[in-house]
């Protein structure tokens, strides 16, 4: 978490246990909202594509015919295909005699209607990273299993809190803000490639800080996650302080109301 100012992002230990299920962290962002405005980024697509390589409109999902037509729709058709599965998991859909068509899902399934479609945060963020295709759920770049569990996650918040672009975020009554985020594009604007554990050596992550106006962190941070998770929270948080104050990133216009937009992307 990046308080106002300049200072170093600061680390929050989960509350009763050693690590955050999804569920401790629906009940932190609601509890730290409840008296002060808070933007919190989370690193998963918030849509799907709408267009089809030629640029035409083709919806979430080609040919299907009771496609959702908006993010909230898409959100509570995600969440009623799973509702019966724990903590938020999203890989039931892989299973649908229809649905299931459309990913790239583990086990070897990969479906007849699987293509690499691109939203158009995704093509405008090449110039810096490229993300993965959102449909995709394998391999360690599969942003696709994380996303359906997000998108149950949007479907609870999304009468609770704002969510960015699909909302009207500045002008909301709600305090929190959720906005979608991509770490390594963070690590990339500042000229660092946050492959093979670099961006978590505390050198390099603090000159990435730096880029984004913070202060560094203390010489006894070790970042901790298979990948280097929390070098992923601290640059994601510094990034956020530093954008949000930027006006245009707020209205990125083109397709973004209903395919999400990576927060920061130009």
């Amino acid at each position: 978490m990046a308080e106002a100012g300049k200072k170093a992002p600061q680390r929050i230990s989960p509350p009763d246990a050693k690590y955050w299920s999804r569920k401790a962290i629906i009940d932190w962002l609601e509890g730290i909202s409840v008296k002060r405005r808070v933007l919190a980024g989370i690193d998963f697509a918030f849509a799907y594509p709408v267009y089809d390589d030629k640029g035409e409109r083709c919806g979430y999902f080609p040919d299907f015919a009771d496609a959702p037509q908006d993010g909230p729709g898409l959100w509570q058709f995600i969440e009623e295909i799973n509702k019966d599965a724990p903590h938020l998991y999203g890989g039931a859909i892989w299973d649908h005699s229809e649905l299931g068509a459309y990913y790239n899902a583990p086990s070897g399934r990969r479906g007849a209607k699987f293509i690499s479609r691109r939203r158009q945060t995704e093509q405008a963020a090449r110039t810096v990273k490229s993300p993965s295709p959102t449909f995709n759920c394998v391999g360690p770049s599969g942003v696709g299993t994380g996303s359906l569990s997000g998108m149950r996650l949007l479907h609870h918040f999304h009468t609770r809190a704002e969510i960015w672009p699909f909302g009207h975020c500045r002008t909301g009554d709600k305090n929190l803000t959720l906005v979608e985020i991509f770490p390594s594009y963070y690590f990339a604007l500042a000229g660092i490639k946050a492959v093979r554990g670099h961006h978590g050596q505390l050198s390099v992550l603090n000159n990435a800080l730096a880029y984004f106006g913070s202060e560094g962190l203390a010489d006894d941070f070790h970042a901790a996650g298979p990948d280097f998770d929390e070098a992923d929270a601290a640059i994601s948080a510094a990034a956020l302080r530093a954008l949000a104050g930027e006006a245009d990133i707020w209205s990125p216009g083109g397709a973004s109301k209903c395919e999400g937009w990576i927060f920061g992307v130009k």
